[in-house]
């Protein structure tokens, strides 16, 4: 068990820092910096009978970070765009990190392209489960899928991605959904189940878009061939803003450990776990999710000064008479690794890191 745990660990620490690390050892100028430059949380308000509460304003939410107040700088419903509520100047001097430089602030057009690309739709990755647990329900699980996709008239771009034992990209995020079809029709079942290695790597691809990121993980069974334990999959999830939905066959419920994992998951992320028996279930799940989507409320801020590297814990609550409401959103992240180089930028600008800026 304790080498499982290095080799976990190991492999996390790769898959989030690969691409600094490789980096650095070619351009030695290179500054590896924590900068936070905006959060951004989805939130599902919903009342005592799950209905969703829409048609609240900024002022009804209070958002703190590490028990320190924040002023929220964006605000969204549903599908609309966010719009812009802070003064442009403040949130660019206004300190996110501590050990934050000046020349990694960003100008006004960078930031004001962040917040206009925060809430215009949901990039959706999408991950089916065709490891040999699928064989029985396959084709009424691409049925589901499908109808999921052609549903998704608020979605940027949609991906989708296959796993057993290892993960296949069969179709990156696009706008085109006769792509997408073809590659759900394409999968056929295979090998052993991997689902915590695969979302690792779903994850980490869907940290690279701004706005909001979503991934739908369809599960026929429990996970037997990952090294990767779900919660640091579940904590790289937190701090990327990345919300996580699954759906699974009742079967998987009968399974205590499987079924509690999935629980936690989701629920770290902002997301929700459906557990369907049949394939009547499976479109009502997907159906469900679409809803979600579409009342999700998107809030944003830039962190006051904190002194905290590691795990910063959000607070999201409803203030007045709008108390008795109930909120999903995640809880907390922990700041990212981001690089910026004192003597040569790319072209165009990079655009900033944002925690939980979805697409």
């Amino acid at each position: 068990m304790r080498m499982r745990g290095v080799v976990s660990i190991g492999f996390l620490v790769t898959m989030m820092l690969g691409p600094w690390v490789n980096g650095g050892a070619q351009e030695s100028s290179a500054d590896i910096q924590v900068i936070v430059n905006m959060v951004q949380l989805n939130v599902a308000v919903t009342d005592n009978k799950g209905d969703y509460v829409t048609g609240l304003k900024p002022e009804d939410f209070l958002v703190t970070e590490d028990g320190i107040p924040q002023k929220i700088a964006s605000f969204g419903e549903g599908s609309e765009r966010s719009r812009r509520l802070d003064d442009p100047a403040e949130a660019k001097t206004s300190p996110s990190a501590p050990q934050a430089q000046p020349d990694a602030m960003l100008p006004d057009s960078a930031t004001t392209n962040v917040l206009n690309s925060l809430v215009s739709g949901s990039n959706v990755f999408i991950l089916f489960d065709t490891s040999n647990y699928m064989y029985r329900g396959f084709v009424f699980a691409q049925d589901a899928i499908a109808d999921f996709v052609k549903s998704l008239e608020n979605a940027d771009k949609i991906a989708f991605y296959s796993y057993s034992r290892d993960l296949s990209r069969s179709s990156m995020l696009t706008k085109d959904r006769t792509q997408i079809l073809h590659s759900v029709r394409s999968t056929v079942a295979g090998d052993d189940a991997a689902l915590y290695n695969s979302l690792l790597l779903t994850v980490k691809d869907a940290a690279q878009y701004q706005g909001r990121k979503v991934i739908v993980v369809f599960s026929n069974g429990p996970d037997n061939s990952s090294v990767v334990p779900p919660e640091d999959v579940a904590e790289l999830a937190q701090s990327t803003g990345t919300v996580i939905y699954m759906i699974s066959t009742r079967a998987a419920q009968l399974e205590p450990v499987s079924t509690a994992v999935f629980e936690r998951m989701t629920a770290a992320t902002g997301g929700k776990v459906y557990f369907a028996k049949n394939w009547r279930e499976e479109k009502a799940a997907f159906a469900s999710i679409r809803d979600d989507l579409a009342h999700l409320y998107s809030v944003a801020y830039y962190p006051k000064a904190n002194p905290n590297r590691g795990w910063r814990e959000i607070s999201v609550r409803l203030v007045g008479e709008k108390k008795k409401y109930h909120i999903r959103t995640r809880n907390g992240y922990r700041p990212l690794p981001a690089r910026f180089s004192a003597d040569t930028r790319p072209e165009p600008r990079p655009e900033p890191t944002i925690i939980g800026a979805s697409n």
